[in-house]
């Protein structure tokens, strides 16, 4: 092979270096899979290194699958000799043959995520811990992240032996490990941290391996924790022959488990390291590189590098402000309809990248009313995921009790005692009485089968629901939601929740009453059951997201790795993308910078960035700046393709909305008006307020602007996110702090500047 016309300079230089330890880091687009490849490839066919003794590991199967195939292509059937697998493959190979030295079976069963999540159950019945003081899945976040950092149950016990609440997770990891063992089974946790308990163990094992591998390789370094990084360390200590391919500016898995510090921190564990950096992008216009170069350069706690191309500068980035949510939606939508039909492209050329699944929504109705095919990755579809299901069985039970189908879905969700053997019961006895089921669980006090509980927990569940149809009969849908979201307790247990997931489904659940203010604001039939037959028919419509050729909707987490021609990275706004964590902790604003380096190195050719003035969030309207990431881009590099720059983003003034939850049977008291809910929507109510003495800093029209900073004397400071003029007055839509979004007009509100 002759590698100098295969590979530039950098990457040759990485590809040839075979002995020692070898930091590459590779920045986005630079041709890292390629140096791995022709390295393996190199290393047997033209230095004749056995291939049993190269072991190279990565993160995904696809990643490794790849790897395999490329090099197989390159030197034929000898690179099937190789270990070219996940840490957690590698792993499993190893303790099939070793495992019985800590005094397992080599038959062990490895427990998913719904094993690991039935025997954690079964430990805290044992113990008796209330799953509504601790929930299964944070103690299991508890329990993988001690075991990420090498941390046994003894020693987590004795770090949290003044804290209470922790005790009683480690009490549970204990017992969790103890039966793990009796069953003889792992989890994936488990498959990494026995080996590394095995090598320190047995010292005749380490040396065995490491005699084996003498040349090891790691991908995405960046993104190993505590345990992955101590089984290198230990396998790689005899021939110190190791070789860790990453980059530290993509480094965005902090949150569950990596380290940034494994690849910052290379040249100290290995002070003769010899540091490769590829440099030179193959994906990237000019104007995309160097957005991305001024961007990253802000982070403190990293290598240092500069993406460059031969490529020409391209078209600037372009940056759109939005009206709203809905607006950036549209945008998108016709955008990419345009540019598709002008240049002759395919669908999936084009990727909509978002910071969190919640925000889909929006897009994911523009396209589909445009006909454009899309495919949502790396997440579910909106109102296919589980939370959005739970609400909407609820909605189709207030319309029609008799779908059972629904009724058995949020009968005990969120739990309430009423479990599987007691809706059985019921249901038996409504096919033995051929009556529905809701009308089976109305007589459950008659049911002789049921214990006197048993048919309280029923009887409580449907006096709930005959009070949600009620309800009903009274509020538009959104506040429908947000009561049932309430009075279920559904909401409370999410936020009592220490895992990023549920958090996640929080964010979905708002972006559902946003999605049901919407549809009161735009159809004419307000009522719940039109509502379900909208859901319904997306639903059915949905189905053209299986087309090959279609938009790519995905988290910025999930497009790591990939790449096209057209990205559109939407709501970035300060409270979103960075969210407002970010602005508390240097560390994390670093990562979601991490984030949006990624991000932007995702596209090729065509990168737009777009954000909102205001947006639903909670059914409510809110206003949060410009993203400051936006501003970190230099001007010469973007253009506001709607005329207008928003202006300078404030971190110290991200909008926080703080409005309470609004409240059915105080009406008057929130709105100080008559009007019920069926002839007034709460976000549409202007105020009428008597006109009072005039004020020297009073507003007047000439200093009407959207963004003005304003104070009311009833509700406080806000900000103005909308104007519309009418007849000689002009009408304010205004966000305040505090009391949520008012709509006034201007000669009645006695509005003064700030």
């Amino acid at each position: 092979m002759d590698l100098k016309t295969l590979l530039n300079k950098e990457q040759y230089e990485g590809a040839t270096t075979i002995e020692g330890q070898v930091l590459i880091l590779a920045g986005a687009g630079t041709g890292k899979t390629r140096v791995l490849t022709y390295r393996m490839a190199h290393m047997i066919e033209d230095l004749g290194i056995a291939p049993y003794k190269i072991l190279a590991i990565t993160f995904t199967n696809k990643a490794s699958k790849e790897m395999q195939e490329r090099v197989k292509r390159i030197i034929g059937e000898k690179a099937d000799d190789m270990w070219i697998s996940t840490f957690h493959s590698t792993c499993v190979r190893i303790l099939r043959r070793e495992i019985e030295k800590i005094g397992y079976k080599k038959s062990f069963s490895i427990y998913d995520s719904s094993d690991q999540k039935v025997l954690v159950k079964e430990c805290m019945k044992a113990i008796g811990i209330n799953d509504k003081d601790l929930t299964e899945q944070e103690i299991i976040g508890k329990i993988s992240r001690a075991k990420d950092s090498m941390q046994s149950p003894e020693s987590f016990m004795r770090e949290h032996e003044d804290n209470f609440r922790e005790k009683k997770i480690a009490d549970v990891y204990a017992m969790y490990q103890k039966r793990l063992k009796e069953n003889n089974a792992l989890d994936f946790d488990d498959l990494i941290g026995k080996t590394v308990e095995i090598f320190k163990k047995d010292e005749e094992t380490l040396e065995f391996y490491q005699r084996k591998f003498q040349y090891i390789m790691v991908d995405e370094y960046q993104d190993t924790n505590g345990v992955q990084y101590e089984f290198i360390k230990l396998l790689s200590a005899k021939h110190k022959n190791i070789c860790v391919v990453g980059d530290d500016d993509q480094c965005i898995y902090q949150w569950r488990g990596a380290d940034i510090r494994n690849i910052l921190d290379f040249e100290k564990d290995y002070p003769e390291a010899k540091v490769i950096k590829l440099e030179q992008n193959y994906r990237s216009k000019g104007n995309i590189l160097e957005a991305a170069n001024v961007l990253i350069v802000n982070n403190s706690n990293r290598k240092g590098k500069e993406l460059r191309t031969e490529q020409e500068a391209g078209d600037k980035i372009k940056v759109y402000r939005a009206y709203s949510d809905s607006d950036e939606g549209d945008f998108v939508a016709t955008n990419i309809k345009e540019i598709k039909e002008a240049e002759d492209r395919d669908y999936k050329d084009f990727a909509i990248l978002y910071r969190t699944n919640a925000q889909s929504r929006i897009f994911e109705e523009c396209l589909r009313r445009k006909d454009i095919p899309y495919k949502i990755v790396g997440g579910t579809r909106f109102y296919d995921r589980k939370e959005i299901k739970d609400m909407v069985a609820y909605l189709k039970v207030m319309v029609n009790p008799e779908d059972s189908i629904s009724l058995k879905r949020i009968i005990n969700v969120p739990k309430r005692g009423i479990g599987d053997a007691t809706i059985q019961k019921v249901a038996d006895f409504a096919q033995g009485y051929e009556v529905a089921l809701w009308d089976a669980l109305s007589e459950a006090g008659n049911i002789p089968t049921l214990t006197a509980r048993n048919s309280g927990g029923i009887g409580k569940f449907m006096e709930l629901m005959d009070n949600f149809m009620v309800l009903n009969e009274t509020v538009p849908p959104s506040l429908l939601i947000e009561t049932i979201l309430k009075e279920t307790g559904y909401i409370e247990e999410l936020e009592k929740s220490k895992e990023i997931e549920d958090k996640s489904r929080i964010e979905n659940l708002k972006e559902l009453v946003s999605d049901a203010v919407d549809f009161e604001k735009n159809s004419e039939d307000k009522s719940l059951s039109a509502y379900l037959e909208k859901i319904s028919l997306v639903q059915d419509t949905d189905k053209m997201g299986d087309e090959d050729d279609g938009i790519v909707l995905m988290t910025v987490h999930s497009a790591k790795g990939l790449e096209f021609p057209v990205v559109f990275l939407v709501g970035m706004e300060n409270g979103i993308f960075p969210g407002n964590s970010s602005f508390e902790k240097q560390s994390e604003m670093e990562e979601s910078r991490r984030l949006c380096y990624v991000a932007v190195t995702r596209a090729k050719e065509t990168l737009y960035i777009t954000s909102a003035e205001v947006r639903r969030v909670f059914g409510r309207t809110v206003a949060y700046p410009q993203s400051d990431f936006i501003a970190e881009i230099k001007t010469d590099l973007k253009e506001y393709i709607n005329g207008k720059a928003a202006g300078t983003p404030s971190r110290a003034k991200v909008f926080k909305p703080s409005a309470p939850a609004y409240n059915p049977h105080s009406l008057r008291k929130n709105f100080g008006d008559n009007r019920t809910y069926a002839s007034a929507n709460p976000q549409d109510v202007i105020e009428d307020e008597a006109a009072v003495a005039e004020n020297e800093n009073m507003l007047t029209k000439e200093e009407t602007t959207i963004g003005r900073k304003v104070s009311h004397e009833r509700f406080g400071i806000g900000t103005i996110v909308s104007i519309e003029d009418v007849s000689r007055d002009k009408k304010l839509t205004i966000a305040f702090d505090r009391q949520g979004v008012k709509i006034l007009l201007l000669s009645l509100a006695n509005l003064e500047l700030i």
